[in-house]
């Protein structure tokens, strides 16, 4: 149910986020979603790809300061709302959300939604209980 992402620390500056595509794209790996968050002098890059361990390695011997992190990857309707229901299931178990990112499918009509929360397992736990999907690491790296 865990899913490997990768983050990048990134001067801001030109070019650096093409080079990371580059690198990427140069091993035949894919990137499925990733979140830039950044400040006037560097940003976070987020990755889910389709070969994490490979990424990880290539973008270390590139030089990158690369870190590896478990997210999970939730199933919420593409709908008003959607979002709002899975949001509840964590509130009410007492979880808080650090961060998380999302991207739509175009089969079935559903977004996806990465989400790195504190306590995983516990999050795991609570968000199938009440019948929400939560996607294996074959289903992400694979679309």
């Amino acid at each position: 149910m865990k899913i490997k992402q990768i983050s990048l620390f990134l001067e801001n500056k030109s070019g650096r986020l093409a080079r990371v595509t580059r690198v990427l794209g140069g091993h035949n790996i894919n990137i499925r979603a990733l979140s830039i968050a950044d400040t006037t002098d560097f940003g976070i890059l987020r990755l889910i790809v389709n070969e994490p361990d490979l990424a990880y390695r290539v973008l270390k011997e590139a030089g990158f300061t690369v870190s590896a992190t478990e997210v999970i990857a939730v199933e919420v309707a593409d709908e008003p709302g959607g979002l709002a229901r899975v949001l509840a299931v964590l509130e009410e178990a007492g979880l808080n959300i650090e961060y998380l990112y999302a991207f739509v499918q175009k089969t079935p009509r559903a977004a996806l939604v990465v989400f790195r929360v504190e306590q995983l397992d516990e999050a795991i736990a609570a968000l199938q209980a009440k019948g929400v999907r939560i996607l294996k690491e074959e289903e992400v790296y694979s679309l």
